[in-house]
């Protein structure tokens, strides 16, 4: 095993840049190449078909099954232009990747002709087969049927020479069983509450649209090292390997020079990506060896997260054609910083007005105010909400280490924000307002710069920082589906806005008038939202005890996290608005308890047979060299040998406890496994792998790592963390 060890390093250090075909100098020119764009539905289709297909998209209004299949045609014969033979129905069922089943243009017409052909029918509707998907008990799984269903808000797509079109997935009795429908729904419902009070500033707006704008953090390593490492390969990290003397400590590769190698890598997957239509722009070196960043445009916030899933995929595909792979997982190697994927959130209206973003005026500024103050108030009531939508197993090991927020939401808006909030939470007086009044409230409000990008500082501890003109959500994990957590984000925030529409409205039908009704109502959200707001580090011991006084959440792992999306009134919120029923509620809690599970169970699995496989046998071999040794000096020295050779000794004593330690272990995590695994109750099965399980992992690895510093290098079997994360 060692020299599969070093063949693979030996592989991996050899391997040169590809050289990218590039399909033009200015990405402009083949940008959205690959889609069904407005452009070409302007080329392809009939005027007055096209003209009400735009008002399905921008209105949700019905197309008819005779128009759409003029648009299926229309698909058809553009995507063969293409050199496009097939085309799927592509889904986001709620395994956390995407799917498809692809089908042939093709259809034979007699025993000696074929024609091409989708029809409008195929467009709008397919029947996969739904039983082998998470389903959370909705279904047995004999009961097979289930629907995807076209999304005319997100443009079909080719790749591969297929034909994507995007889609919501639904089982035969109509729950959703996907993150896109709803997300579209969460969407709808902050479209409606936000242009609801939009209206007391402009009476123009007619649409809200959320904007998402992500950040994928990723690690990059060699394919030969890859497939050297079992844990890795099955588990997307390493669960042993001895920190190496050099990591992140230097703050070296943090924006530094991009390796040829990568930056190759790089190029080829942003071409794919322009094709695409996905708007990214950014990359660069993040803190850690070997990890990196790219980053879109801001966008619809349903476009933003198709996009980001597709790029997960291309990024994959282009890695290999590199002879690398992408490491999604949110903490790869323990010692060093964790990926995350933040996802920058804000509104923005049909109008080209970002509802986040100060105006030149105090009418402005406070319709800025509005919306902010009642995201933070969003935040403040549903944290516990906000937590489960980002909690995974993978998650569970970033979540508060390092430069990654911690489990406990809180939210950061900067000294001058919390200045200006705590002037209005004073100012505002009980009863009528004096014209005096007014015009102090509005000369303070109209201080707020437009742009406050530079006005306030990152804080890279808070889970929940705003940053000039949007919310940044940067708990998400980098493996995860963006939904999850937009769902979550979209729903507090859409039902808070009702909330306060309510309110204002009694406060006006009452005799105040707007401006002041608006402001006192202002004023009650910022007390009773004060103390989700925190502007110190997020990672101190301090924070944590504060956090405890002031009554906020710290779930600290997956199960106690997810318990929250059974509570009556996080069911009832979303239950109200449409969102999820009930029954998709439980069937969420239950798919991702079992998510959970499986993914414990599969490394407690490869864990104990890295142990049992490589590492065990690997120490005994050591262990029978070091006895070979001691007896070539027993014969030489005598009675002497033992101080002669006490270096030896040592050694051949320190590898038996830590080898006995070790196998003790895993008995141990096999024994709790086995427990675990006879429990029928998801709950309570999720709870013991992660309290009596998984404690083990962390002790596998000390004895694993304590025999790798022990043990020399050429017998150590796996290519370790040094080689992992230095080897471009």
């Amino acid at each position: 095993m060692a020299t599969f060890r070093f063949q693979a390093l030996s592989e991996a250090l050899s391997r040169k840049p590809l050289p990218i075909d590039y399909p033009d100098v200015k990405a402009s020119n083949y940008y959205a190449s690959s889609v069904f764009t407005q452009n070409v539905m302007r080329e392809y289709l009939p005027g007055d078909v096209y003209k009400t297909l735009l008002k399905t998209i921008n209105e949700g209004t019905t197309l008819d099954r005779q128009l759409a299949s003029v648009v299926a045609s229309a698909m058809k014969d553009w995507a063969l232009t293409k050199g496009v033979t097939h085309y799927t129905h592509w889904f986001q069922p709620l395994t956390g990747t995407t799917a498809e089943k692809h089908d042939s243009f093709f259809r034979p017409i007699d025993e000696n002709r074929a024609i091409e052909t989708l029809d409008g029918d195929n467009l709008v509707q397919q029947e996969p087969d739904a039983s082998s998907f998470p389903n959370g008990g909705i279904r047995n799984t004999f009961e097979a049927r289930g629907y995807t269903a076209w999304d005319p808000t997100s443009p079909a797509f080719i790749v591969s020479k297929t034909l994507c079109i995007p889609t919501i997935f639904i089982a035969y009795t109509g729950e959703a069983l996907d993150f896109k429908m709803p997300l579209l729904k969460a969407l709808n419902a902050l479209d409606r509450a936000a242009t609801d009070v939009c209206q007391y500033f402009e009476k123009d707006v007619t649409k809200v649209n959320a904007t998402l704008g992500w950040e994928q953090e990723y690690f990059l390593i060699d394919k030969a090292l890859f497939y050297a490492r079992p844990d890795i390969m099955m588990t997307g990290r390493a669960l042993v390997g001895h920190n190496p003397a050099k990591g992140q400590q230097l703050d070296d590769h943090y924006f530094g020079s991009i390796p040829d190698r990568v930056t190759a890598f790089m190029r080829d997957f942003e071409i794919e990506s322009h094709k695409l239509g996905i708007p990214v722009t950014t990359r660069h070196n993040e803190v850690a060896p070997n990890q990196f960043e790219c980053a879109p445009m801001f966008e619809e916030a349903n476009l933003a997260n198709d996009h980001n899933l597709l790029l997960m995929d291309i990024m994959e595909k282009v890695a290999r054609k590199h002879d690398l792979r992408v490491l999604l997982h949110e903490k790869p190697f323990p010692s060093l910083n964790g990926s995350g994927k933040h996802n920058n959130w804000s509104m923005s209206t049909n109008t080209g007005i970002n509802l986040l973003a100060p105006g030149k005026n105090p009418k402005n500024n406070l319709r800025f105010l509005t919306f902010f103050v009642n995201t933070i108030k969003a935040v403040h009531d549903n944290p516990e909400i906000l937590r489960a939508s980002i909690a995974s197993a993978g998650n569970d090991h970033r979540l508060g280490a390092n430069e990654a927020p911690p489990a406990i939401v809180s939210v950061f808006i900067g000294r001058q924000l919390t200045q200006m909030l705590d002037s209005i939470e004073k100012n505002v007086k009980a009863g009528k307002m004096t014209p005096e009044d007014k015009t102090e409230l509005k000369l303070s409000i109209g201080k707020i710069p437009q742009i406050l990008l530079d006005n306030t500082d990152r804080n890279r501890t808070s889970p929940v920082a705003f940053t000039g003109n949007k919310f940044e959500f940067r708990a998400v994990g980098s493996s995860a589906n963006c939904g999850s957590a937009m769902i979550a984000f979209n729903t507090i925030v859409a039902n808070q806005l009702i909330l306060f529409k309510k309110d204002v409205d009694n406060r006006i039908n009452k005799g105040e008038k707007k401006d002041e009704a608006i402001l006192k109502e202002l004023q009650k959200l910022i007390k009773e939202s004060k103390k989700i707001r925190f502007e110190g580090n997020g990672y101190s011991e301090d924070w944590v005890k504060e956090a405890e006084k002031r009554g906020l959440p710290n779930l600290k792992d997956t199960p106690r996290a997810i318990a929250t999306m059974k509570d009556k009134r996080t069911i009832e919120l979303f239950d109200k608005l449409g969102i999820l029923s009930p029954i998709e509620m439980e069937a969420r809690h239950e798919i991702e308890l079992e998510n959970y599970i499986l993914k414990l169970q599969i490394e407690s699995r490869v864990l104990g047979d890295i142990a049992q496989n490589h590492i065990i046998p690997t120490a005994i071999k050591y262990q029978n060299i070091l006895l070979k040794n001691i007896k070539g000096m027993v014969d030489v020295y005598g009675k002497d040998a033992k101080k002669m050779a006490s270096t030896q000794y040592q050694l051949l004593e320190q590898s038996v406890i830590r080898l006995n330690e070790l196998k003790k272990c895993c008995d141990s995590m096999l024994e709790e496994r086995k427990k675990a695994n006879k429990i029928e109750n998801a709950e309570k099965k999720a709870f013991a792998y992660c309290d009596k399980v998984k404690p083990y992992f962390q002790e596998i690895k000390y004895n694993s790592d304590k025999l790798e510093l022990l043990i020399e290098d050429e017998l150590w079997p796996l290519p370790k963390l040094r080689e992992l994360i230095f080897t471009k």
